[in-house]
């Protein structure tokens, strides 16, 4: 009969501790800053070329689904809510998970609206590259249009 290895009961040394303490702090840090930390998997993320070219054809896919949903024109200068979503898709275009970024807090109905769009659109168009995580800004006008800001016609300035 073989016996397994037991986990060591000899206390971490003092180096053991420094080491991962500090890859904890770097860990953190780089999060606080914003560098996206890719998930297992994944093979294209934020600040990846073609993630950006997937972006516009993800984009394409959703003003195809609604039409009838797309602000047309310049937007207004009071926007009712700006949200920012990141969609981690398969391969094949099925959502993996939906990630809020930036939140309208002050208009709940509309996350709940846009995360409805998003999971009805599904699937989206195949990667051809595998999973693929891509962010887009979603500028909604309190007529329940919206625009994409990777397609977006801009908007009027003026008050």
């Amino acid at each position: 009969m073989t016996t397994l290895p037991t986990p060591s009961t000899r206390p971490l040394s003092r180096r053991q501790w420094l080491l991962g303490g500090m890859t904890t702090v770097a860990a953190a840090s780089l999060t606080a800053c914003g560098v996206p930390i890719r998930l297992p998997g994944d093979l294209l993320g934020a600040g990846n070329p073609a993630s950006a070219a997937y972006e516009q054809k993800a984009a394409r896919h959703l003003y195809q689904r609604y039409p009838q949903r797309i602000y047309r024109g310049k937007l207004p200068p009071m926007l009712y809510a700006v949200g920012v979503l990141q969609i981690f898709l398969s391969g094949t275009g099925h959502i993996r998970r939906l990630s809020w970024m930036r939140t309208p807090s002050h208009a709940p109905e509309v996350v709940k609206e846009i995360e409805r769009l998003v999971r009805a659109a599904a699937p989206f168009p195949p990667t051809g590259t595998g999973n693929v995580t891509y962010t887009d800004t979603w500028l909604w006008d309190r007529s329940g249009q919206f625009q994409l800001d990777s397609l977006s016609e801009g908007q009027l300035t003026g008050g």
